[in-house]
């Protein structure tokens, strides 16, 4: 056994392989599309806005010769563009990258009534999830990666006020759609195996990584958030790449650096909060999820058991 750390060099070949990256026009999401074209993956760029898309899909051909890329539209504050962008997918997905996600914006809705952060970041992952599912139940071996973050820990999934409609906190609510991305990562998980599934979820944070999403940070939040440590992104991409890509990994395992805090350092396994393991908040939030979004997934239900 080695004690070497883990790096891009350590991922299979991945020819032949469809991944589908959201969030995929810069910082971690481009990164990780990057990555897996250089290594023989045929990418889908997924995100809302087409211009950028066009650019992204440009700057990846250039810097990867050969590339197999391709984007899809999909705004995931729509629902209605969610289906839409579905229908469009190839019919065999092997790896779903649910990237895409928003930092401590000002109160907003999206068009379907959802706060901003809860809506983007987890009800439209949730959504896209379910609506692809099919897709990747034909492949074998096939795995979704649910990005989550440090904010996680802070947070709380308020029941009584999930929309924030009473009180909104920008901080808060990131933390709460950040806790809901783990705790639907591992009732995935729970219910894939019940079924039987050879599909598997896993979630992966990137440590601090220097990104544009701390663009909508007040200016005093944004201070406090330069005296933590930083990484690059391609180092804060390696958790990601590992859960995608590592034979080793395992259904319900969580991914992030190794260093102090889980702020930058080698990717590992790690701990996510005990909150994120809580069974009956995880069947709940489900619940909540299909009600708001009306997608059913199509696998079977199963008590779910803490994931250790």
């Amino acid at each position: 056994m080695t004690n070497q750390p883990w790096t891009a060099e350590d991922i299979p070949d991945q020819t032949g392989r469809i991944a589908v990256v959201t969030g995929a026009t810069g910082g971690i999401g481009y990164e990780t599309a990057r990555v897996l074209a250089e290594h023989g993956a045929t990418v889908v760029l997924a995100a809302r806005d087409d211009q950028r898309l066009e650019a992204a899909a440009d700057r990846l051909r250039t810097s990867t010769p050969g590339a197999a890329v391709t984007t899809q539209r999909v705004d995931l504050a729509s629902l209605t563009d969610i289906r839409a962008a579905v229908d469009e997918l190839p019919d065999r997905i092997d790896l779903l990258v649910n990237n895409a996600g928003v930092m401590q914006p000002s109160y907003a809705l999206t068009e379907d009534g959802f706060e901003l952060q809860l809506g983007i970041n987890h009800l439209g992952h949730f959504a896209l999830t379910g609506l692809m599912l099919g897709r990747l139940l034909a492949a074998p071996n096939a795995r979704i990666v649910t990005v989550s973050s440090n904010g996680h820990r802070i947070g709380r999934i308020h029941f009584d006020d999930l929309q924030s409609a009473r009180r909104y906190r920008r901080l808060r609510a990131y933390a709460q759609s950040k806790l809901a991305n783990l705790l639907f990562a591992f009732e995935l998980q729970h219910r894939l195996a019940a079924a039987d599934a050879p599909t598997i979820s896993v979630a992966a944070h990137p440590g601090n990584a220097n990104t544009e999403l701390e663009r909508h940070l007040r200016f005093a939040m944004r201070g406090m958030a330069k005296l933590v440590p930083h990484q690059s992104v391609a180092d804060g991409v390696l958790p990601l790449l590992r859960a995608a890509t590592d034979p080793a990994v395992q259904g319900g395992e969580y991914y992030g650096p190794d260093g102090r805090g889980e702020f930058i350092g080698h990717p590992v396994r790690v701990r996510a909060h005990r909150r994120a393991y809580d069974a009956a908040a995880q069947q709940r939030l489900w619940h909540e999820s299909e009600q708001l979004t009306g997608v059913r997934y199509a696998i079977g239900y199963a008590v779910s058991s803490q994931i250790e």
